[in-house]
């Protein structure tokens, strides 16, 4: 049982490395990145007056196909974007940095996803904008990784995403005029089930001390 509730530590030789390092910046400027993408579509759209907002997803709506590859990059008005950037800066940071082989795959899936679940299955007479979809399965995903997981840095990436944005979950209820439930729980469901499909990938070196050499084939091979 005490195998069993055991905390991995990650090696200290990997997350300290210099190629660690240069890893958390990648993830921090892709992520700023993306961002920054966020704001010069909003920019563009204001300046130009495109009215880009009209491009969300539409519920069963030929109109709102498209909506599903750019309804990420739209937002309402400024609140609405400086609500969704510092999020997606934190946590496209973390997914990036934490778990890079598992990124490439639930990255295209908590952007197209949700937005996919909403045109199918959406409210009609409706339409869905807004990266909060891509908020809500990272938030999903880290905090679900962390739970399943054993090594501190899950761990540790799952409580900070609890205490800094547990109070999501409300987000996924229909208690809110204007808010895109459909949009936040189609999302947080897809990264709920990533983490557990990926919850093998992304695992660091684990830190080993001279006791656990020693007891190589004998109490390891229950852990």
């Amino acid at each position: 049982m005490v195998c069993l509730m055991q905390i991995h530590i990650p090696d200290p030789d990997y997350t300290t490395s210099e190629r660690a390092r240069a890893n958390f910046w990648l993830a921090a400027r892709i992520a700023s990145g993306f961002v920054a993408l966020l704001w010069v579509v909003q920019f563009l759209s204001w300046g130009l007056d495109l009215e880009l907002e009209g491009f969300g997803v539409r519920p069963r709506q030929s109109a709102g196909l498209p909506g599903i590859l750019l309804a990420p990059l739209l937002h309402g008005g400024l609140s609405h974007l400086i609500a969704n950037s510092a999020p997606m800066l934190v946590l496209g940071t973390a997914m990036l940095y934490l778990y890079p082989n598992s990124a490439v795959k639930v990255l295209p899936a908590v952007y197209l996803g949700p937005g996919v679940a909403v045109w199918l299955f959406g409210q009609p007479f409706s339409v869905h904008i807004g990266a909060s979809g891509l908020v809500y399965g990272l938030v999903s995903y880290i905090f679900a990784a962390g739970v399943i997981r054993r090594d501190r840095r899950a761990i540790a990436a799952s409580m900070l995403v609890y205490f800094l944005y547990g109070t999501l979950v409300w987000g996924v209820l229909p208690i809110r005029a204007g808010v895109s439930w459909e949009t936040h729980l189609a999302a947080a469901l897809i990264g709920l089930a990533m983490a557990i499909a990926f919850r093998h990938v992304d695992i660091p070196p684990r830190k080993r001390y001279d006791w656990e050499d020693e007891n190589d084939g004998s109490d390891e091979s229950n852990c």
